[in-house]
């Protein structure tokens, strides 16, 4: 496979309103972002509810990700836990029904060390062929993987790359001056998606382009490319979703933009809850600002 670059979109994952799966709305999705050019579907991650699926639909998930995708995109698995064995069951299940790599959450709750990460990511890796791109998001987790474990993984063959989602552009820069060659680094915050990518970061793995694929995926382009202007025009507009789709905890905000536009129903699970009223007038601007909803402005092309 090629370099996984670009926007890779975090998907939410279409509930009916009990709560149920909404499997052919699913199927409408994945469809709507490989037409709006989006360049990978990441499924099961915290954007597609995954600490609330159960075993069973976590599967399901997955196997129909890559089945309606039928090769058309890469279809990253998140396959995250705070149980090793359990994360290694996933791993194995997205290597089975064909995912093209799996994303695995640093694990949560259990406050482990940073040779318990090591270890943990380790035995993942030698459980599967499967590439691996570990997610680092410790304002979920609490646990912090630092660079230098980091850096340790990376030595692990099939451990490709990294999700940061620290947001840290120093920690970023560390990394990716360090780091091998060919290991990935994703931004897992779209505020600061385009900066990393303009130090060197492959792409972002995004909640924003569960809402504007296209102008995600051209500003990414843009991004690696080295047209900075270009790039810079699409996120600005972009700015607004960036900011407010975490207006509350994400999907919150992201699945009623969603819903918004048409896409998908209105269910989500607890403990999550519908979008608060005082953050629709919040969401709601950030897609005007960024076309959605209304006649698209083209972002100005090279010559």
């Amino acid at each position: 496979m090629a370099t996984l670059q670009g926007s890779l979109v975090a998907i939410v994952t279409p509930m009916n309103d009990d709560g149920g799966i909404d499997l052919d709305a699913f199927r409408r999705l994945i469809d709507w972002h490989i037409r709006e050019g989006t360049d990978g579907i990441v499924v099961v991650g915290t954007t597609g509810e995954s600490p609330t699926v159960d075993f069973e639909e976590h599967h399901l998930l997955i196997k129909l990700a890559v089945e309606h995708s039928a090769k058309r995109v890469p279809v990253i698995a998140g396959t995250g836990a705070n149980s090793t064995r359990e994360a290694i069951e996933l791993a194995l299940y997205a290597r089975k029904v064909g995912a093209d790599m799996s994303l695995s959450v640093v694990p949560y709750y259990n406050k482990p060390t940073q040779e318990g990460l090591y270890r943990h990511f380790r035995a993942i890796a030698e459980s599967t062929d499967i590439p691996h791109i570990v997610y680092n998001v410790p304002g979920r987790t609490v646990a912090d993987l630092q660079n230098d474990t980091m850096l340790r993984l990376a030595q692990i063959p099939n451990i490709v790359g990294i999700k940061d989602a620290t947001a840290n552009l120093e920690r970023g820069s560390d990394l990716l001056r360090r780091k091998p060659r060919d290991f990935l680094v994703f931004s897992g915050d779209d505020a600061t998606g385009l900066a990393l990518m303009l130090l060197g970061g492959h792409g972002v793995i995004s909640v924003t382009a569960n809402v504007t694929p296209r102008m995600m995926h051209e500003m990414c382009a843009a991004a690696l490319a080295g047209d900075v202007a270009r790039a810079r025009e699409a996120n600005n507009r972009l700015l607004g979703l960036h900011r407010h789709l975490f207006c509350e905890a994400n999907p919150i905000p992201v699945k009623w933009a969603v819903q918004q536009m048409g896409l998908i129903k209105g269910g989500i699970r607890l403990p999550l809850t519908p979008l608060s009223a005082g953050c629709h007038d919040l969401v709601r601007d950030a897609m005007r600002q960024a076309g959605v909803g209304a006649p698209a402005i083209p972002i100005p092309q090279e010559a």
